[in-house]
């Protein structure tokens, strides 16, 4: 349920965007995120920071694509997040030996540290891609292209690879493990 209620404003922005325009779309994208997010509080009681940070990004990309009427001030959020998103996994894991991916689902997967560790990297791998994807598609691309791109193939993406992840923490549950 979190999941569709995060993906509905990327719809609605996407709608607007394609009837109107990039300004008209940051604003319903704005909108939407707001009632999402609240929705997210009213259901759930609790908001992961992980959320916040992206509401965050949304209202203050959204706010300052909005003053500076420049488009691609939105875009830049994509790029941000992904980078962000690598070098916390990437710095939690060597600079602090603390694998973020463990500690979030560790609870309730106990797997080797050596699985985990794999996994955190390609994570790491996954977002860094992304970014630099976004950049490409930003600077280098119709915003036709980075938009289907951002709503559509980096969802997609993201799904696989959780896809993907799911099957490797399966196939690897059964053996011992160090997290016991």
């Amino acid at each position: 349920m979190k999941q569709l209620l995060n993906f509905i404003p990327l719809v609605i922005f996407f709608i607007f965007l394609t009837m109107y325009d990039v300004f008209v779309g940051v604003q319903a994208l704005m909108i939407a995120a707001t009632v999402c997010f609240l929705i997210v509080l009213i259901i759930y009681r609790k908001i992961d920071k992980v959320e916040l940070i992206s509401y965050l990004m949304v209202m203050v990309f959204g706010g300052f694509t909005l003053y500076t009427r420049e488009p691609n001030v939105i875009k830049w959020k994509v790029t941000i997040i992904n980078f962000l998103f690598a070098s916390g996994l990437l710095i939690s894991q060597y600079g602090f030996k603390k694998n973020l991916l463990q500690k979030l689902l560790g609870k309730e997967i106990q797997l080797d540290s050596v699985i985990w560790n794999r996994l955190n990297i390609l994570w790491i791998a996954f977002f860094m891609t992304c970014g630099l994807f976004s950049l490409g598609a930003t600077y280098y691309t119709t915003d036709e292209f980075f938009w289907i791109f951002k709503v559509f193939i980096l969802p997609g993406a993201s799904l696989l690879l959780s896809l993907i992840s799911g099957i490797y923490i399966y196939k690897n549950m059964d053996k011992d493990t160090d997290n016991k």
